[in-house]
């Protein structure tokens, strides 16, 4: 399999900025209960989802800032599963959740808007999970970016289905409604 192209800078402020933007419009006017509810067994909740995108945006986040506040720092690998378990994201209210996600991408996004070409360069040794490796800022900005793309589609999906689903039992409490001889609602 080759690579994935890499994405540019421009590319990946596009994509950061985008996401909660994206989420904001597919999950406004849902109710609370639709946020918590999986749309199917074994699946994550809309609120599921922005616990998972808020522990990988913590993950990421800090090593950005790690990268950027110290020369070439040695970073232990934090898998975001594993770091989800540690907060409460999971059991949080979808709207405060959304906001303290979209507040924390508003100063990453600053952050990585003020940095110069050479910033976004700049490395840490990353240690635990294999071999020691070097990233740099670029890359777990791409990272980040990537990762959400789907994520974002999958909330897409489950408001679609929520609103496929709730549209067409509206028809069907209609026709059932009208065959009994009375008013839809």
């Amino acid at each position: 399999m080759s690579p994935r192209p890499a994405l540019t800078r421009e590319q990946v402020l596009t994509l950061l900025t985008e996401t909660p933007a994206r989420i904001a419009a597919s999950t406004n006017g849902l109710t609370a209960a639709q946020l918590q509810t999986s749309p199917e067994r074994d699946e994550w909740s809309i609120n599921d989802v922005l616990a998972h995108l808020r522990s990988c945006a913590d993950a990421r986040g800090e090593f950005t800032r790690a990268i950027l506040a110290e020369d070439t720092p040695t970073l232990r690998a934090v898998n975001p599963t594993t770091l989800i378990k540690q907060t409460d994201y999971p059991q949080l209210e979808f709207g405060p959740s959304f906001r303290s996600f979209t507040r924390q991408r508003a100063r990453l996004l600053m952050l990585l808007k003020s940095l110069p070409e050479k910033g976004w360069s700049r490395t840490a040794i990353v240690t635990g999970g294999g071999p020691a490796r070097e990233r740099t800022v670029l890359f777990y900005a791409q990272w980040l970016a990537r990762h959400e793309r789907p994520h974002v589609k999958q909330i897409e999906r489950i408001v679609s289905t929520m609103r496929s689903v709730t549209a067409h039992r509206g028809r069907d409490v209609g026709l059932v409604a009208r065959r009994v001889g009375q008013r839809p609602p």
